[in-house]
């Protein structure tokens, strides 16, 4: 195998973590905490209408492990650094941010393939976020991508699926969980008042529709990203969300492969919580649970029988220490969350997962920086701060030093 570039640490959004151009020679065994529950080698069936984690560990991504091991672990100690090497070993989804990354993907799925063959028990699957938009995440700074829709990027993201389409049909026997495009549908219920996602708006809706009918195959569940509790989930916003979704979802056909939503991703909210923190601002939908429960119902109404995934990779300390809801970079006083899952007490809720795990920075607090947002600034957000992606040492120590369960 070949050796991790730890230099290679750029990345384009507050929401992704970076990946290095090659496998890393660390091992990458799921610890026993963080698997889901065990079966006997279930084939691939995420389009049979069950819940596509049951029966699989997740896989350990090596490049956060690796760079956990190689960025932060040198410079910690005792305890600390004992709880940072288990965070290390937590299944966290592996970001498609840009083309370069997708045969990285092929690399990822070599391995898992590798070790199934080799009599993993339960199996492992692949988890991954597809995220390259055409002038991606339009009402942010921090998160700009490399497709612009001026400049053919609407048949430049179609060949980007395209590529992540076929590494899907070579491991066809691999069970591949995907993330579908973190803000983007969210941005049309709320942010069409921003001019750039109004321009988008069409992109957006072609190119989701592309992403969902091309990935329909029978060893992919995928789930659509919808926001949390503070976005859509207010009276004004929920009803519009859910036509928004469930049209999206019919006029895709209805694919057997799209299991439903992802919600919390990148984000701080509990999954459920006693009461309101007051950054909440008096809203009774306060907590991922709620939100869901609220959600499922108009979904369904409209088309859409949907089930959610729930990001806890930083949820884990609750109240956190925004001042404000919306306010979502480098949050102080959070923590890791509860660990990949399948017990999560929902019927609704097919899995707590780590899709941003913790550690890499959401944007540069840098006020110079072509890419400053001014939430990076805010005082409730950890500075200084380096750009979006980038190895973040002291908010990776506070997220280990907070984790609830503890590590």
């Amino acid at each position: 195998m070949h050796t991790l570039n730890m230099q290679a640490l750029v990345a384009l959004s507050p929401l992704l973590f970076s990946a290095a151009t090659a496998l890393p020679q660390a091992s990458v065994t799921p610890s026993p905490s963080s698997s889901v529950p065990a079966s006997s080698g279930p084939a691939p069936t995420a389009t049979a209408g069950g819940n596509p984690f049951e029966g699989y560990d997740l896989y350990v991504n090596p490049y956060y492990k690796s760079e956990v091991e190689s960025l932060a672990i040198p410079s910690m100690t005792g305890s600390l650094a004992e709880k940072a090497s288990a965070a290390a070993n937590v299944p966290s989804f592996h970001w498609l941010d840009t083309t370069d990354k997708v045969p990285q993907m092929g690399e990822f799925l070599e391995d898992i393939k590798t070790k199934n063959a080799a009599g993993a028990n339960p199996p492992t699957a692949g988890i991954f976020v597809v995220y390259d938009l055409p002038d991606r995440d339009c009402a942010a700074l921090a998160s700009n991508g490399e497709f612009l829709i001026s400049d053919g990027g609407v048949e430049k993201y179609k060949a980007y699926i395209d590529s992540i389409r076929e590494q899907v049909e070579k491991y066809s026997d691999t069970q591949i969980i995907l993330v579908i495009e973190p803000d983007s549908l969210a941005n049309l219920v709320t942010n069409l008042n921003v001019q750039k996602c109004a321009n988008a708006q069409d992109a957006y809706l072609e190119c989701t529709n592309y992403a969902l009918t091309q990935l329909n195959l029978p060893n992919v569940a995928m789930y659509l990203d919808a926001g949390h509790a503070g976005w859509l989930g207010w009276p004004a916003n929920i009803g519009p969300a859910a036509e928004l979704y469930a049209s999206v979802y019919k006029n895709a056909s209805s694919p057997a492969a799209v299991r439903g939503l992802a919600t919390n991703v990148a984000n701080y909210n509990a999954f459920s919580i006693d009461s309101c923190p007051s950054y909440t601002q008096g809203s009774t939908v306060c907590d991922e649970k709620t939100y869901i429960n609220n959600f499922a119902p108009q979904l369904k109404s409209a088309g859409f029988d949907a089930h959610f995934i729930v990001d806890t990779g930083r949820n884990g300390n609750q109240p956190t220490g925004q001042s404000q809801w919306g306010d979502w970079c480098n949050v102080k006083n959070t923590g890791f969350g509860v660990r990949p899952t399948t017990d999560t007490g929902d019927e609704l809720v097919d899995a707590f997962v780590w899709v941003k795990p913790g550690g890499e920075s959401d944007g540069t607090s840098d006020t110079s920086a072509e890419r400053y947002d001014a939430h990076c600034g805010y005082a409730d957000a950890l500075t200084p701060a380096p750009e979006a992606g980038t190895w973040f040492q002291a908010y990776f120590e506070q997220l280990v030093e907070n984790a609830n369960p503890s590590l």
